[in-house]
């Protein structure tokens, strides 16, 4: 199934706007594109290298993204009466719900055990990318007009929902902006939990360092020490990232969705062509052994924030997971003088490494009305269970003012990141 992409009318106050379903981001002007997802361009301290047309486009492209993979493009584009991209949203019709990082299999299932059909649904999302950010991009309008047409936008994407044959419409890892809304048209609101690095003013790690307990700041040390023994660790980015490191990185990559989650969503094509369009934004954290790179880490480098995406490794080594993606993302953005360290999905054991907890936030909107009162039921309680967790977690960091942490029960990986 696919969207009609027939131009649609929209209201924005007295603006005449022009609705419109993309089945191609490269049917919208990456420059055009651009001016919404980050209006201060690569170099703006809202800067996110995931909504940018280059990252998004990346993914079509290579066929990590297109109707064979469950993830077929139906982007959203308002345009105004002078022909003006004045909104738009990553959106995309989906067979399946990988690759989220939102589950909603349990709503899936239910609902067909009840007779409905859950597939085809909308996700507005980054694909594979579980990484909070403003998916409702609408640049930088005269001050005043930018809730009303976010809200427009936001109508406009849950719009097929009314047709009958779609079951629900989905945006995740909403930001602030977004998230207000997401709640003030009624979506359902769900939580999670990511943990994440706060750089409060650091002068480098071992200043990091000193904010900590001392039976933690010793472990540590010594997990930093342990890791690196006989080993290099090289930072690489932009021109210094060639094919030969892209080669060595998938197979990184590969291996640990091999022993993690069976197939991964990535190919090799979408590395070359994220090291061709956004090497800039790229950190590559490789451990060599000599000559060898035995394992690596990817992040992507935004206004202000260093996301960690990706890890692997030829080699088991202890803590070479914790050193290559946290605490040398730790050095990486002291150094440079970033705000935080996003390190992705699940893992409590990141809590002793000096990252907090904190919530993410889904919104959903759900057509069957049975459905939707049951779900919003389940959110209701889920959120209670979240935010009681976090409050106990944040307990357990390992500054000093906090008491100290559990151990975290391994010196392997944790889940896929």
């Amino acid at each position: 199934m696919t969207l009609p992409p027939t131009p649609q009318s929209a209201s924005h106050g007295e603006l005449r706007l022009t609705a419109q379903t993309q089945g191609r981001l490269t049917a919208i002007d990456a420059a055009e594109w651009d001016n919404l997802a980050s209006p201060g361009g690569p170099q703006a301290a809202g800067y996110d290298p995931f909504v940018s047309w280059a990252f998004l486009e990346a993914l079509e492209a290579s066929g990590c993204v297109g109707p064979s993979t469950g993830w077929t493009p139906a982007h959203v584009t308002l345009r105004d009466e002078h022909g003006r991209l004045v909104g738009a949203a990553p959106r995309y019709l989906k067979s399946h719900s990988y690759g989220e990082f939102v589950f909603d299999h349990a709503w899936a299932d239910a609902y067909a055990r009840a007779g409905g059909r859950y597939y085809p649904k909308l996700q507005t999302a980054v694909p594979f990318t579980p990484v909070t950010g403003s998916k409702l991009l609408i640049g930088d309008p005269e001050i005043g007009q930018d809730e009303a047409l976010r809200a427009t936008l936001l109508e406009t994407i849950r719009a097929p929902l009314d047709e009958g044959a779609i079951s629900s419409a989905h945006l995740t890892f909403a930001n602030a902006a977004d998230a207000a809304t997401a709640a003030g048209s009624g979506w359902l609101e769900r939580h999670d939990r990511q943990y994440h690095f706060f750089n409060t003013g650091y002068r480098d790690f071992q200043d990091f360092l000193a904010a900590l307990t001392s039976i933690r700041r010793k472990n540590l040390r010594r997990e930093r020490a342990e890791a690196v023994a006989g080993l290099e660790v090289r930072w690489l980015t932009g021109s210094d990232i060639t094919e030969a490191h892209w080669d060595v990185f998938f197979a990184f990559y590969m291996d640990t969705g091999a022993r993690k989650w069976g197939s991964p969503y990535l190919n090799r094509t979408f590395f070359s062509l994220l090291g061709e369009r956004l090497a800039d934004k790229v950190l590559l954290i490789f451990a060599y052994d000599g000559a060898k790179p035995i394992a690596g880490a990817l992040n992507l480098i935004g206004g202000q924030v260093l996301y960690g995406r990706y890890w692997g490794r030829i080699e088991d080594r202890p803590f070479l997971h914790f050193e290559l993606c946290y605490y040398q993302a730790i050095d990486f953005v002291l150094s440079k003088g970033l705000k935080r360290v996003e390190a992705g999905a699940q893992g409590e054991h990141k809590i002793a490494r000096g990252y907090e907890p904190v919530v993410t936030r889904s919104f959903h909107e759900i057509a069957h009305p049975g459905l939707r009162a049951a779900v919003s039921d389940f959110l209701r309680r889920e959120r209670q269970v979240v935010a009681s967790d976090n409050a106990e977690l944040s307990a357990y960091t390992p500054f000093r003012i906090n008491t100290t942490p559990p151990q975290s029960g391994t010196n392997g990986e944790p889940e896929p990141r």
